[in-house]
């Protein structure tokens, strides 16, 4: 999955231009609950500017507050211009990037503002990489690093006919191991499955439903 089929695009995103002043800036973060918005020159993505950082500046100034916001501009003090990543990007590239901030532009190569990600839609995308908002028996177990045991585990799961809703593997700490866990519909036969994958190697940590 890339992060352009994730984002929220261009014409759906609230951004500043460089020119615009602060005070109808802060009024459109706080009319429409935002934390931050990218700053644009055209369409080249220059920064983000966020009240916290309208704030700093203003403490930073020698002005009064209405001097300030009327005479400032979204240019004179955005920042995290590095705060981006480019759209044919790999998903899982988006979790390290966020740097403590709630949201990253996405651009083109050259740097064209494309749409916007935030922490909102990563975490509602590992939600459903873990089907949480389906429900069924959730399997966690263990494997030894040893090629074919997704064949292995395929196999098993194929010919109990299990309906997988979501699988996830995870290194073990000390890289001999791999987590495991499956997530399959819940079905009367559970003890067998779980059984037969003892029995073929996989060692059963928790069986839930959830």
């Amino acid at each position: 999955m890339f992060v352009k089929s994730i984002m929220k695009p261009a014409h759906r995103s609230y951004t500043a231009k460089t020119d615009d002043r602060l005070s109808g800036i802060l009024n459109l973060l706080n009319e429409h609950d935002l934390q931050a918005m990218p700053v644009l020159d055209d369409r080249k993505f220059l920064g983000m500017v966020s009240k916290e950082i309208i704030y700093r500046a203003y403490f930073n100034a020698d002005q009064s507050k209405e001097i300030f916001l009327n005479e400032t501009t979204a240019g004179d003090i955005a920042e995290n211009e590095d705060f981006y990543i480019h759209d044919e990007e790999v998903f899982e590239r988006t979790l390290p990037a966020f740097k403590g901030f709630p949201l990253l532009a996405v651009v083109d190569k050259e740097r064209n503002f494309q749409g916007l990600v935030t922490r909102f839609d990563v975490i509602e995308q590992f939600e459903s990489a873990f089907g949480s908002k389906k429900k069924g028996i959730r399997i966690a177990f263990t494997s030894e690093e040893s090629s074919g045991r997704i064949e292995r585990l395929g196999d098993i799961i194929k010919s109990y006919h299990e309906n997988v809703i979501s699988l996830a593997t995870f290194d073990e700490t000390d890289k001999l191991a791999r987590r495991i866990v499956l997530k399959i519909e819940k079905k009367d036969n559970i003890e067998q499955f779980t059984n037969k994958l003892e029995k073929t190697g996989f060692r059963i940590l928790s069986v839930k439903e959830v």
